[in-house]
């Protein structure tokens, strides 16, 4: 089964330990990296992203990252948005060239494209519903 890109729970942990460390670590990308047990190369790309989205500042050298806005103002929406996880109504694939000459085939797109859509929203509308810091308050 394919999932959706881990970009999403990395781009999550990473906010989630900025905010939850920032007073008592200097969250450098080594930390990070040490916290979600991946590469430094895939937290600096997807800081990348958090940075452009203005969720982050970002320190050179050993300076660490700090939040931009508070974790309240942040939902897990916006993150997902931030990361670049899928385009607008594009989050499931539809096989393609299905049998025009088939019942089936020839509306099989047109009809299942507009259930996936409307699951999209909704699970898109459910993470608009939680912040950042909600999330966080679900760790103690």
């Amino acid at each position: 089964m394919k999932q959706i890109s881990t970009r999403f729970s990395i781009a999550v942990h990473i906010l989630s330990l900025i905010a939850v460390s920032s007073n008592d670590y200097e969250c450098t990308g080594d930390f990070i990296a040490d916290s979600v047990n991946t590469n430094p190369v895939i937290i600096r790309r997807i800081m990348s992203n958090l940075k452009k989205a203005g969720f982050v500042r970002v320190r050179p050298g050993a300076g660490g990252a700090s939040l931009l806005k508070d974790p309240g103002e942040i939902t897990l929406f916006d993150i997902y948005r931030a990361v670049d996880v899928t385009e607008e109504h594009h989050l499931f694939r539809i096989h393609e060239n299905c049998n025009i000459h088939c019942p089936v085939g020839r509306n099989i797109e047109r009809v299942l494209q507009a259930e996936l859509n409307d699951a999209q929203s909704a699970m898109e509308h459910r993470l608009a519903q939680t912040t950042l810091e909600q999330l966080i308050q679900n760790f103690k």
